[in-house]
């Protein structure tokens, strides 16, 4: 009997989960089955633990579930608790196990394949949710020498700099970005953790600091550049990013966490993309 796993969230249609975890398997020879569970916005643990009574070996945890999955889980990584959420469980019997691989997938994908080591750089967050809550640890673990935080609201970003506790950290509203970065400061990376990048809403963001910054990545992915790609683009920033490999990246290291064998990504990746550049073209 094949080891079953399964992506919930909600909606859930539209995730690529299946498909990425399948080709890992393939990949690495591994005997299981990757499915999509739609659970009610106020039935997530029901959800998840029927699966795990039907045998289900463990979970990948979308949105709007990261929270309720850190509640679930009766054991949980350091990553996971300095995240404060959760995007993998893994079941073992009674034992609930959450992880939370959404750093570490960024990070992997900024460095290894964007080819921009961290160490030493000089991030602006943009946002101050979840998404960002999730990756500030591996940042500052990789190395950045500063993590500046902007958010609409600018005591939610304060707050979470100080939940972070590290000197290196910095929380403000998006008028204060100047301030935060201190007298001649500049930005060698933006990351946008706000989810206009699916809309057309441009950000409040001097466009100076798109120009200065080595790379402006947006978390989330499309079949077109979003519209956060474009606004740095257009304010002179020399290379954008979406955040497709981010997906695949926290993807093989939930591969690893479950399987423990971490797959090749890059053919999954350039699938992926080509799959996106198809869509684009329609």
């Amino acid at each position: 009997m094949k080891d079953r796993y399964a992506v919930i969230g909600n909606p859930i249609a539209h995730s690529r989960s299946p498909a990425i975890h399948a080709r890992f398997a393939e990949a690495t020879g591994q005997d299981i089955v990757y499915e999509r569970l739609l659970a009610p916005v106020d039935g997530f643990a029901q959800v998840a633990l029927r699966f795990r009574d039907e045998g289900g070996r463990g979970l990948n945890v979308t949105l709007p579930f990261k929270l309720d999955a850190f509640a679930l889980a009766g054991l949980r990584s350091a990553r996971a608790q300095a995240a404060g959420a959760v995007n993998l469980l893994a079941f073992d019997g009674d034992r609930i196990y959450g992880d939370n691989t959404d750093g570490a997938g960024l990070v992997r994908d900024i460095e290894v394949r964007l080819a921009l080591p961290l160490a030493g750089r000089s991030v602006m967050l943009l946002g101050a949710g979840g998404a960002a809550r999730g990756v500030i640890r591996p940042l500052l673990d990789a190395g950045a020498s500063r993590v500046a935080i902007a958010n609409r609201g600018a005591g939610r970003a304060r707050e979470l700099a100080a939940d972070v506790d590290d000197a290196r950290v910095v929380g403000g509203g998006f008028d204060e970005i100047d301030a935060m970065l201190g007298q001649g400061g500049a930005v060698d990376l933006l990351v946008n953790a706000t989810s206009t990048g699916l809309g057309g809403e441009a950000l409040p963001v001097p466009g100076a600091r798109f120009a200065e910054a080595r790379l402006a990545y947006d978390m989330v992915y499309a079949a077109r550049p979003t519209a956060f790609m474009a606004q740095a683009s257009a304010a002179g920033c020399p290379r954008v990013s979406d955040g497709l490999g981010m997906l695949v990246e926290q993807a093989a290291e939930s591969f690893l966490v479950w399987r423990g064998t971490r797959p090749d990504t890059e053919p999954v990746y350039r699938a992926l993309r080509a799959e996106l550049a198809a869509e684009a073209a329609r």
